[in-house]
């Protein structure tokens, strides 16, 4: 009989639903860069999705969560509180965009801070339904699934969906959908669908990561928060993806001039350890009463360590320039490109929260099937990259921001050789 492989274990193990990107088997990790069980190298271009910002391993997260396993490492902090959860819910309060007095909690997952941040908008307003956009993604949870505007795969064959969640088309000018059109279409959702006084609040993600790494324009944000304040409708910014220096800001609504009232937070915080928070005005996360938030685990105080070791790094090592220097570097390298990819159709994204589109050459069309190859292509070379949008024809580029120049440097040359390889084998 042939010998049993990682693969077929896995396949007669796992649930089929979990699917799987790579077949690499990651052995160690460190900063930017993975070693599967056969001691193959690779260069990180994923992060856990977006989640190792400060890269693999960092030495002061994994110091910080190594104090804090020598003291404890669960209490359940509404049963047995601890400082280190409360010093950094005043951190966060300190650090999220919006001159207000603000309250935050602690959770595990992003999509359990997407639940909650809803939870907490129904309690403030009295008000149940709520506005998501085409195209985002908030989770796989029931609600997050609500929320999330794509079906395949995160919809598909789970039945009925939560009742009073309305969609409106993201603004993505590439795709024919101008920020005009989409509060337009905002404003006819309230006059054929859904009356405002009955909206608890509008969910966005700043920078839209599933959904293909569109970012909102600075005109849009705008007109959504006076749409908001107008109606008396909470505008939460969904910042799991967009958060921690990954767009040359700590947040990416510091970009815009306006505030949300609530924000949700996971993926980097707490640089590859489980935590998720949100954020938002004092007055609005008191809505809910005593017991009517939290979770056994929520703010667990390892994650809570590492969180405090990130922010830390985050300012040390000024990761916000970092993120937008290799952005830069990133983005120069794709335009160059351009003459000889005529699939490539746009390069996008700020900070180090990048993207390269691709389209078919005759049809003019999204193409999965290209990004796909590049991916392919890449991992051959050992770069591993991730695909996103709608169609499936975005490539995203997450690398930790810590990456070392030299590293870097590296994957922009296997990252060019892809592309060019997958123009050329068309």
């Amino acid at each position: 009989m042939p010998a049993t492989t990682l693969t077929d274990r896995k396949n007669a193990a796992i649930s089929r639903g979990v699917g799987m990107l790579t077949q690499v088997y990651a052995d160690r990790a460190e900063n930017a860069e993975i070693w599967d069980k056969e001691g193959r190298r690779y260069i990180d271009f994923a992060s856990g999705i977006a989640v190792v910002n400060t890269g693999h391993r960092h030495p002061r997260v994994i110091a910080a969560v190594k104090e804090q396993l020598d003291r404890f490492t669960h209490t359940c902090h509404q049963l047995v509180p601890y400082e280190s959860y409360v010093h950094l819910a005043e951190r966060l309060n300190a650090l999220t965009p919006g001159d207000f007095a603000k309250k935050t909690i602690f959770v595990t997952t992003g999509a359990e801070a997407v639940e909650n941040a809803v939870k907490i908008a129904r309690a403030a307003t009295g008000r149940s339904a709520i506005i998501a956009f085409g195209g985002g993604f908030h989770g796989r949870t029931f609600m997050g699934m609500a929320l999330t505007g794509k079906v395949v795969p995160y919809k598909v064959g789970f039945g009925s969906m939560p009742g009073d969640v309305f969609h409106a088309p993201f603004p993505v000018p590439l795709h024919g959908v101008t920020a005009e059109q989409s509060l337009a279409a905002l404003k006819k959702l309230f006059a054929a669908d859904v009356d405002p006084q009955r909206v608890a609040a509008i969910i966005i993600e700043p920078v839209q990561g599933e959904g293909g790494f569109y970012p909102a324009p600075a005109s849009f944000m705008k007109a959504l928060r006076e749409l908001c304040d107008q109606h008396g409708i909470l505008l939460i910014a969904d910042e799991v993806q967009t958060g921690f220096a990954r767009t040359g800001k700590l947040f990416a609504m510091d970009h815009h001039e306006v505030a949300a009232d609530l924000m949700t937070m996971a993926k980097s915080l707490a640089g590859g350890f489980p935590l998720a928070a949100v954020t938002g005005r004092a007055e609005i996360m008191d809505a809910p009463g005593p017991g009517g938030l939290g979770g056994t685990y929520g703010g667990n105080p390892l994650g809570i360590a590492a969180a405090h070791a990130v922010l830390d790094v985050i300012v040390d090592e000024d990761l916000c320039n970092r993120a937008n220097q290799l952005g830069s570097r990133l983005k120069q390298r794709l335009e160059s490109l351009r003459d000889r990819v005529p699939e490539i159709v746009d390069i996008r994204g700020p900070g180090f929260m990048n993207a390269v589109e691709f389209n078919d050459i005759a049809t003019k069309l999204p193409s999965a099937e290209f990004a796909n190859k590049v991916r392919l292509i890449a991992l051959e070379k050992g770069l591993i990259l991730l695909t996103c949008g709608v169609f499936g024809n975005v490539i995203r580029f997450l690398s930790p921001m810590t990456i070392q120049d030299e590293v870097f440097s590296e994957a922009l040359d296997i990252l060019e050789a892809s592309i060019l390889e997958a123009s050329a084998a068309k």
